[in-house]
């Protein structure tokens, strides 16, 4: 399929508006801020109301394995070849016939992140940088985006790691709201990724109070008892 005729598809499903919108911030100029979150790999996971999902196996994702993601993820099975290679600890969830249905990695030392943003993640020591994590779409909603953590989680601390680390795109509504659920922590800093005309730059900044209170669920006011 041509440029134009993708460009025409798009118009047709999305409207003109969006389809604007994407051109300019593929080949002109976007603004990504990218929220550091942390948290400790000891403090239990706050309830939740998520669905259970079938059984499913763990297997820690390599080179040869890799296959697993064409299914689900046909276009990342190179990615998390080569993600393997390089040594990240990376964790896939499998179903009956094998297929990876969920996936999620851990950096114990700084990342280069040459695949989506193209920058480097510092790591201190003792902590992991978490990336990557997805999931098929039938389990959207579910406990494995708690459990997927949580075996990543277990697997960091035997290699002597005691924070998670991570970050967040702020337009992203539902990835901050999983972190909040999790129980994850704001550290106040910003890693902002800017394209112009292909041209990638990178900066880091700092704010004060939280940026997710617009997020939180306000607290019920207790009901008052009738009188008699």
């Amino acid at each position: 399929m041509s440029v134009l005729q993708k460009l025409s598809e798009h118009i047709k499903q999305k409207g003109l508006s969006a389809t604007v919108k994407k051109v300019w911030k593929h080949y002109v100029f976007f603004h990504q801020e990218l929220l550091w979150m942390e948290r400790d790999l000891i403090s239990p996971v706050p309830p939740h109301k998520l669905r259970p999902y079938p059984p499913l196996r763990v297997e820690t994702i390599t080179a040869q394995n890799a296959a697993a993601f064409t299914r689900y993820f046909g276009d990342r099975v190179q990615t998390m070849a080569e993600l393997a290679h390089e040594g990240y600890t990376g964790h896939m969830h499998l179903n009956d016939q094998g297929d990876a249905v969920a996936f999620i990695w851990g950096a114990a030392r700084n990342y280069y992140d040459k695949h989506y943003y193209g920058c480097w993640f510092p790591v201190k020591e003792g902590e992991f940088f978490e990336f990557g994590g997805e999931l098929a779409r039938a389990y959207w909603g579910t406990t494995l985006s708690v459990d997927l953590q949580l075996e990543l989680w277990h697997a960091m601390q035997v290699q002597g790691c005691h924070t998670v680390v991570d970050v967040c795109e702020f337009h992203n509504i539902p990835a901050l709201k999983l972190h909040m659920r999790m129980g994850y922590k704001e550290q106040g800093r910003i890693m902002n990724v800017y394209s112009l005309f292909g041209w990638r730059f990178y900066r880091e900044t700092r704010y004060t109070g939280s940026r997710l209170d617009a997020l939180r669920k306000p607290a019920r006011e207790p009901v008052p008892a009738s009188a008699n």
